[in-house]
């Protein structure tokens, strides 16, 4: 059986993998490679969100009886990275790399402190409290990202 915590741990790696090509792209100043990089990892990463915030959170909120718990601070965190994102996207339509990637370092920073707690701290209680929803957890996220796949494929 695979662990809640594995699951969404390798979600951050894919996130990761899109985020550095298309980070490169733009420090190449390849433009039309860096648009579409950063278009794939914005929408790996608004479903890995989805996922954490949509079932996961959903799910220890009710089981934790407490939506003002670590999933707040979460969900708080989510929308810094949206936001530092939507400025990234800005500077990226108007080829500022400059600007780009001093936004870019703000999410880096913002990103690597969420990870470590996601990773050090919220998926282990997960994974403890939700241990015997664990798979119906991971299949739920999983029919997530294949439906919002397919709904963006037939638009």
């Amino acid at each position: 059986m695979q662990t809640i915590a594995h699951y969404l741990e390798q979600d951050h790696r894919h996130c990761d993998e899109l985020y550095n090509l298309a980070e490169a792209s733009i420090a190449g100043r390849d433009w039309a490679a860096a648009t579409t990089g950063f278009a794939t990892f914005l929408w790996q990463f608004e479903r890995h969100l989805d996922k954490e915030e949509r079932v996961l959170f959903a799910r220890l909120e009710r089981v934790m009886q407490n939506a003002c718990g670590p999933t707040s601070v979460m969900r708080m965190e989510h929308g810094q990275m949206r936001d530092t994102l939507r400025n990234m996207g800005a500077a990226l339509a108007q080829r500022d790399s400059d600007s780009y990637f001093d936004h870019a370092d703000t999410l880096r920073v913002l990103m690597r402190q969420h990870n470590l707690k996601e990773e050090g701290v919220l998926y282990p209680l997960a994974d403890r409290v939700l241990q015997e929803q664990a798979d119906a957890i991971i299949a739920s996220m999983d029919y997530l990202e294949r439906t919002t796949a397919d709904a963006e494929v037939a638009a």
